[in-house]
């Protein structure tokens, strides 16, 4: 997942305090100490006493905040399949059909499988709600 450049900017040039380190091993050994060094300012990450990335707190920095970076990051974890459609829906805080309606006009499925597969899981379902509208009735 990629975070644009303009709000990492944002992020490093506003930052009063001074940035920490933390090696590779480092943060392999103890990530939670790395993660909660990130709550107060950005943390970069060394391998072999180079930048290899930065550590940023999305809520501490109010990236989340910023029109639209809830949205983009639901949608990027969606689409390289990190989280569920309903957790990618929770985490953009929209409704499941909108969040559904959004990566659709996106160009990113929301069904995986084939033809056959999709078509077997609808009849599943449908098989499913006769069932239930069966049982209903008999109550």
């Amino acid at each position: 997942m990629k975070i644009s450049i303009n709000v990492c900017r944002k992020i490093l040039l506003n930052n009063e305090n001074t940035m920490k380190t933390v090696s590779v091993r480092e943060l392999n050994r103890n990530p939670s100490a790395a993660l909660r060094a990130a709550r107060e300012n950005p943390v970069v990450v060394l391998r072999r006493q180079h930048p290899e990335a930065v550590l940023i707190h999305l809520e501490e920095h109010s990236i989340l905040d910023d029109q639209g970076i809830r949205l983009a990051l639901a949608t990027s974890l969606y689409r390289e399949g990190s989280v569920s459609l309903g957790r990618a829906a929770r985490f953009s805080e929209l409704p499941l059909a909108d969040f559904v309606r959004h990566v659709s006009q996106l160009g990113v499925a929301v069904t995986h499988g084939t033809a056959a597969s999709v078509r077997q899981d609808i009849d599943a379902i449908q098989k499913w709600r006769q069932h239930s509208s069966s049982a209903m009735q008999a109550l």
